[in-house]
């Protein structure tokens, strides 16, 4: 893909990259996840090692944990058997998802002769989750799911639904995009799951929480079954020169908390908080821990909790 100006200003204003083996997966985790029939299914997430995605965001910090160059060939089947043998026994009808800092149907990323090995490998899996840009979320994704035993699932990244900030997040997308997709794959029986920023870039810090559920709102309506909140995070260079220009304003546990009760009234789908590395939005000790606690439980239950009181604070939060 074609470099441009933002692409070479975002990326040489990045910290150096992480070491990356790329016969091993980063990480693997195993917990349970809320289903849109209300249940819950064992859930199994395999971070893959492979090659950067081609797209340069604004807010992005996934280009850390990836590769210099493209994915060897056998690499991905090599990390899915590494993967596998840790988690050990598979539950009965539990989903993986494959999340490589990428796009799956980038054949850089996920080279194409190594499909029939990767299938083998996820025939014991009800549903198969991979992820990729809107934009290239076409016929391959049609392919693949013909291949699977289990369902697949297709995650993409709307980030907001706030017009002008998506313009200038540098990820090469409108609106339209992500609907297109999600109109081609949902008729094909293919999920559906968006990923929504918590304070991206660009939005108004005021309206953080009403655009971060506009935009829940928006990808449900176009068929998404699980919505993931993510808090932006900050450190990747770019970010930090928007923070000092006052352009983009971390978020806050409370703006976190907010969102996911707004989202949950909605009664629709599935909206979950992404709960990797939150602790660091705590700024009270006080009630910071419960109140992490609460969002958990909410993802599970997908009801409203009561506010948490906090001692420290002297107020519900």
């Amino acid at each position: 893909m074609k470099s441009s100006s933002a692409d070479r200003r975002i990326r040489d204003l990045r910290p150096a990259k992480d070491a990356v083996d790329a016969w091993n997966p980063l990480g693997v985790l195993v917990e349970e996840e809320r289903t849109p029939d209300r249940g819950l299914q064992p859930s199994i997430t395999i971070f893959l090692a492979g090659a950067e995605c081609p797209f340069t965001c604004v807010f992005c910090d996934l280009w850390k944990q990836t590769l210099v160059g493209a994915t060897p060939e056998g690499a991905i089947p090599a990390q899915l058997d590494a993967a596998l043998r840790q988690v050990g026994t598979i539950p009965p009808g539990a989903g993986v998802k494959l999340y490589n800092a990428s796009n799956f149907f980038d054949p850089r990323a996920v080279p194409r002769s190594d499909l029939p090995a990767i299938v083998e490998r996820l025939a014991p899996f009800a549903r198969v989750t991979v992820e990729c840009h809107p934009r290239l979320a076409g016929e391959q994704a049609l392919e693949l799911a013909a291949l699977l035993d289990g369902r697949l699932e297709v995650a993409m990244g709307l980030e907001t639904a706030h017009p002008q900030a998506l313009l200038r997040l540098n990820k090469r997308m409108e609106l339209e995009d992500f609907g297109r997709a999600a109109a081609l794959l949902c008729p094909a029986g293919i999920g559906v799951r968006a990923f929504v920023l918590v304070g991206a870039p660009f939005v108004p810090t005021a309206e953080t929480v009403e655009w971060a559920v506009r935009s829940v709102e928006y990808a449900l309506e176009r068929g998404a079954e699980v919505v993931t909140l993510i808090p932006v995070r900050s450190g990747n260079g770019e970010l930090d020169r928007l923070e000092r220009s006052g352009e983009f304003v971390p978020p806050t546990l409370n703006q976190m908390e907010a969102a996911l009760e707004r989202a949950l009234e909605l009664d629709r789908g599935v909206v979950l908080a992404d709960m990797w590395d939150i602790e660091r939005l705590i700024d009270c000790p006080g009630c910071g821990p419960e109140r992490v606690a609460r969002l958990e439980r909410m993802n599970l239950s997908g009801r409203l909790e009561d506010p948490v009181g906090c001692p420290q604070c002297r107020v519900s939060i």
